[in-house]
């Protein structure tokens, strides 16, 4: 079996004492591939300097979290613009808007995804979108801005049944399933349990969203296989099935072969 952890962020200083073990984890354990989605300017070198070191299992991503944009946004999006002109990225994020922690720049935030989604278009690139308390809002802008070469994945998706309808009304995008898949009281299995496996990609969001049993431990991208496992048992196939459609999946959304 060999799965693909979509969205990873093992570039982070939470991995600096072990990330080569990390990596060979998740290797064992058939996650071999691993896309890196930047946060903003600060985090950049430390990705590039993880794809670079581990190249055969590593792809990044360019972008601007909504949590990191403030008033300098312009600045991090001309980065952003810049990085997009010369170089060689499987995605454009992670993007998205964020009404979880702090509103106060939610007009900004709206403003800097719309350009992720103008990006996106314009390079043919997915967009990997963080949605935070903010589905009606990214859904207004996408409605605003889509066209049918716009396509990319719902990261982390938490929404219910209403959420997925109108994702899966837009055509090219996926649903993000990650540790709250495995959460009891989340609602997610339910909510995905009706719907063909070919709408879905799985990650770990690692370090962050550890699946149970582990909620309480860092999480990493070997971490892969209990997400494929709990979707196996909700959509009541073998965990092969799972392994093999959602990295056909990702391989065809991000243009990995």
């Amino acid at each position: 079996m060999e799965f693909i952890d979509t969205h990873t962020h093992i570039f982070l200083e939470q991995f600096d004492e072990d990330r080569e073990d990390v990596i060979s984890r998740a290797v064992e354990r058939g996650v071999k591939t691993m896309l890196l989605p930047n946060i903003d300017h600060s985090t950049f070198s430390r990705m590039i300097k993880c794809e670079q070191e581990y190249p055969l299992y590593t792809k990044s991503m360019i972008g601007l979290h909504p949590c990191s944009v403030n008033e300098g946004v312009e600045d991090e999006l001309l980065f952003v613009e810049n990085e997009l002109g010369r170089g060689n990225y499987c995605a454009i994020g992670e993007t998205g808007i964020d009404l979880y922690w702090d509103k106060s720049f939610v007009s900004k935030q709206i403003y800097s995804f719309t350009k992720h989604v103008r990006w996106a278009i314009e390079y043919d690139l997915p967009l990997v979108i963080h949605a935070r308390d903010s589905f009606q809002e990214i859904f207004q802008v996408i409605e605003q801005e889509n066209d049918e070469r716009l396509k990319g994945v719902f990261h982390c998706f938490t929404g219910g049944a209403e959420e997925a309808k109108k994702i899966l009304s837009f055509g090219g995008f996926k649903m993000g399933l990650g540790g709250v898949l495995t959460y009891k009281n989340s609602g997610v299995a339910e909510t995905v349990k009706n719907i063909d496996l070919s709408h879905f990609v799985i990650e770990t969001d690692a370090p962050y969203l550890s699946p149970t049993p582990l909620r309480s431990k860092r999480n990493e991208p070997s971490h892969l296989t209990y997400i494929a496992e709990k979707l196996a048992e909700v959509k009541a196939l073998k965990i092969d099935n799972i392994a093999e459609v959602t990295t056909e999946n990702a391989i065809k959304l991000f243009k990995l072969t």
